[in-house]
């Protein structure tokens, strides 16, 4: 509101000092002269005598919702450079209430000066612009940019000085970095495979269908004119689902119930055939109680609030508790059991007859086994809340569910095959305990996703490395019978199935080493921490910024610029300088909405971001900026905005909430990743892309942006 009264302000200011130009005719005059400095080198000088009571603001005012500053510009030409940026006096510092900020200006008269050194021995004429606002207390005067000429003549001595310098290119001109030759030298340097994109052919034979569309057909109804971004399907939403319901099988708490649920509907039925019904029946029931759950959830809270929770501080700490504890339950510490009379309540209404006692007893099992579901539907409904949609919790409970009550269907079905069913006995102990020291390295997920999102730099990639390469060898270890807990039996022998798990833990402990020493592991990519995340991020010895700063160290962009793991170069939570640099290099702007959470963004940089024809592009056709969305850091209170979000006036204080904030306005998209092409209007080029694992489908969606922009240049 502040900022929009200031605004309105400035308008009204400047809409009133146009009116009334035909009473004030000029209230500062402006007298243009160069001084000789030396032979090569001439000082432009504008003087300015300016009216009681008015004032000229200076040259270097800071602020975006303040006055306009004076400027001057220098038209570009081979005969002469500017030298250093334009100079001033001192000026008067004052607090303006109206634009409600620190303000500098002069009165009664000022001086700027620009120096120029000329490049050659004839006469030249340096040409630009020059542009100031003055105002008084009550009103301001804007004029137009007004051009200066300014006739100077050099001598011998400046074609020597360009001789002598091997170039006759400006000293301050601009210098643009070399994306490309900052990658192949980074990758060089670090031992990794040198961009080879040269050699392949032009992906551009591999153009799909959709890319060869406008960017109007790709756009849909109900998205204010965006196009929306590609989701995860639903299938592989459900068959996440599925798999954490069918690792639910395995544990203590259902593995028993099985025989005894199913043989208890067929001994109770008349006939084999309504024995089969009603254990289907059952079956069902518990289908329709976790699809009832993922439905509730789904209308509670809706897919931008399921995906802001994935990535809250406090939902990610309860999950790493809950874990911890589930964890310490596993391996024996003590038994969670929920309390008897609301057991026993459930699983008396099982007694009716019908199909109101059948889903009794469904409901009755979903409640006895919680102890070791309900850390697995947690984890089926966490991968669904973080693609941010509203069907993905549904989706997920549809598959924990189905993978959860096929057994009681199968072994209805086929009841003699209930008698090759293992027994239960020491073994299911022994995958409880298993199942312990997964849900521990689980557990140091959510802790590490907490970390991340505040960048603490505790759970760094070093970190996080030794202590899984200590739980599987742990694992390793209590599989062997190196040691026992509290209910383990003897272990008399090593069975093929033991030995199985016992060679994957083993397997993974060798696995997880080299990742000390930066082996990417991608096995992992999207679960462990990013590799920028690390104690020495690129490796032993090496860094990025002396690569930017030899290859360009006057830029003005070298501070806010950063080369990731794969050589990439791009800008990180810096969207002004990134879409500043697209226009100074006259690239699209590639944005990039991202997560330190984000398990698909993660996976999206390490398998397709690498691939030698998409970096080419990243590093030479575009500028690439990535924000991140749930980066909790506060911003600088200066940036602070207060607008209307969720049904609410909010006030924006973090990073994260900055660029979500801005991903859901402007593209009606509230998952991650979500990679944006615009150009620099900030125009959308062709349709966002969300995340899809074919290279070349994302070749083709780049080239389609960067093809559409050299159109509209």
């Amino acid at each position: 509101m502040k900022n929009l009264l200031r605004g309105l302000i400035l308008i009204i200011a400047v809409l009133f000092s146009h009116s009334i130009s035909a009473q004030v005719e000029n209230p500062v005059k402006w007298k243009l002269s160069s001084v000789k400095v030396n032979d090569c080198e001439y000082d432009l000088v504008f003087s300015a005598t300016i009216d009681e009571h008015w004032h000229v603001y200076s040259l270097n005012l800071k602020g975006e919702d303040g006055p306009v500053p004076s400027s001057i510009t220098v038209d570009k030409n081979s005969d002469y450079e500017t030298v250093g940026k334009p100079t001033e006096g001192k000026p008067i510092k004052i607090f303006d209430k109206v634009f409600d900020m620190e303000v500098t200006y002069f009165e009664k008269s000022v001086t700027f000066k620009q120096r120029i050194k000329l490049k050659t021995n004839k006469e030249t004429t340096v040409k630009g612009m020059y542009e100031y606002e003055a105002c008084t207390d009550e009103k301001c005067t804007f004029p137009p940019a007004t051009p200066f000429e300014f006739k100077l003549k050099g001598t011998d001595e400046c074609l020597k000085s360009v001789s002598q310098s091997g170039t006759d290119n400006s000293k301050s001109a601009p210098c643009i970095i070399d994306s490309g030759a900052i990658a192949k030298d980074y990758l060089l340097k670090h031992d990794k495979t040198e961009n080879k994109s040269e050699e392949k052919k032009d992906t551009s034979l591999v153009q799909n269908a959709s890319s060869k569309t406008s960017t109007a057909n790709n756009i849909e109804e109900g998205t204010n004119g965006n196009p929306v971004a590609d989701k995860d399907p639903w299938w592989l939403i459900f068959l996440i689902g599925f798999g954490w319901g069918f690792a639910a099988l395995l544990t203590p708490c259902v593995f028993p119930l099985i025989p005894m649920n199913v043989s208890f509907f067929l001994k109770r039925s008349t006939s084999r055939a309504k024995g089969r019904f009603n254990a289907l029946i059952y079956a069902a029931s518990i289908i329709v109680i976790f699809v009832a759950l993922g439905l509730s959830i789904s209308l509670i809270f809706g897919a931008g609030a399921l995906n802001t929770l994935s990535t809250s501080a406090v939902f990610n700490l309860i999950l790493f508790a809950m874990l911890l504890i589930f964890a310490a339950s596993f391996l024996g510490a003590f038994e969670i059991v929920l309390p008897s009379k609301f057991v026993n309540k459930i699983d008396a209404q099982g007694d009716r007859g019908g199909f109101a006692g059948i889903f009794f007893m469904a409901l009755a099992l979903v409640v006895v086994s919680f102890s070791c579901t309900g850390v697995m539907i947690g984890n089926a409904l966490v991968s669904a809340a973080n693609t941010g949609q509203i069907s993905g919790p549904f989706w997920a409970m549809f598959g924990f569910s189905t993978g959860l009550a096929i057994p009681f269907g199968f072994f209805a079905f086929f009841p003699a095959m209930l008698n090759s069913m293992p027994k239960s006995g020491g073994w299911l102990n022994t995958v409880k305990v298993t199942l312990g020291f997964l849900e521990l390295a689980l557990a140091l997920k959510f802790a590490s996703n907490v970390d991340l999102v505040y960048q603490l730099g505790i759970l760094t990639r070093e970190v996080f490395l030794v202590l899984w390469i200590v739980i599987f060898g742990l694992l390793t270890i209590y599989l062997i019978g190196g040691f026992k807990t509290a209910h383990d039996s003897d272990v008399k022998h090593i069975t093929v199935s033991r030995l199985w798990f016992i060679i994957l833990a083993f397997s993974m402990t060798i696995y997880l080493m080299p990742g000390l020493w930066g082996a990417p592991l991608k096995l992992f990519s999207g679960i462990l921490p990013p590799q920028e995340y690390s104690e020495s991020p690129h490796g032993f010895g090496g860094g990025t910024a002396s690569a930017i700063a030899s290859a360009c160290p006057d830029n003005e962009f070298e501070a806010y610029i950063e080369v990731n793991k794969n050589g990439i170069v791009h800008f990180k939570n810096d969207y002004e300088h990134a879409l500043a640099y697209a226009k100074k290099t006259g690239k699209p702007l590639m944005v990039d909405f991202t997560g330190h959470a984000c398990a698909n963004c993660r996976k999206t940089e390490d398998y397709i971001w690498p691939d030698p024809e998409v970096m080419k592009r990243l590093n030479n056709d575009v500028v690439l900026v990535s924000l991140y969305v749930d980066d909790k850091r506060k911003l600088d209170p200066k940036e602070y905005q207060k607008v209307f979000w969720y049904g609410q006036e909010r006030e924006i204080t973090t990073i994260g909430d900055k660029f979500k904030y801005m991903e859901e306005v402007l593209y009606k998209q509230s998952s991650q990743p979500l990679y944006v092409l615009i150009d620099h209007s900030e125009k959308l080029l062709n349709s966002p892309r969300g995340y899809k694992s074919g290279i070349p489908e994302y070749v083709s969606w780049l080239d389609e942006g960067i093809n559409e922009f050299k159109k509209r240049k």
